[in-house]
């Protein structure tokens, strides 16, 4: 927009106009910073790995969970980053469901991969946790299959 274009505008939309530059320009600085997180996630998890090889520890499931856990978090982490993009590209609406809708399948596996009973006080609180997580990724899926059948033209695509 030029300065002529902005001097005819009323102090609201110049006002307007500002606020939506300051807030594209905080959705840009929340994209790199994703991406940072996730380029030091991966270098993280190939020293993990490195360092589990060294030491013989490759082959302990638990050592092994852990990677998919790292590796799904940082999955996790790239469709954040996506559906920021997707905000700060004004993309449609449908986009930005469908990669909300992933991140959160992505999130609900990770947590039922480490899922350990172990870790809950009871037998009860165990099965209260798994019961609401399989109700969770039921309901993700049921999302899931809603938006590809009724949400109109084709699947998630790249742009």
């Amino acid at each position: 927009m030029s300065d002529d274009d902005q001097s005819a505008l009323s102090p609201s939309e110049r006002y307007s106009l500002l606020v939506e530059r300051f807030v594209h320009g905080v959705e840009l600085a929340a994209a790199t910073v994703f991406a940072l997180l996730f380029a030091v996630g991966v270098v993280d998890l190939i020293l993990q790995i490195g360092g589990a090889v060294q030491t013989g520890s490759i082959t302990d499931p638990l050592v092994v969970i852990g990677f998919i856990d790292t590796g799904l978090l940082l999955l996790i982490i790239v469709e954040v980053y996506q559906t920021v993009l997707a905000y700060v590209e004004e993309n449609n609406t449908r986009r930005i469901v469908q990669l909300v809708i992933y991140t959160g399948v992505i999130a609900m596996v990770r947590k039922a991969i480490i899922f350990r009973t172990g870790e809950y006080a009871t037998v009860q609180d165990a099965l209260l946790a798994a019961g609401a997580y399989t109700l969770i990724i039921f309901a993700l899926v049921a999302l899931l299959f809603a938006e590809r059948v009724y949400g109109g033209a084709s699947p998630l695509e790249s742009d």
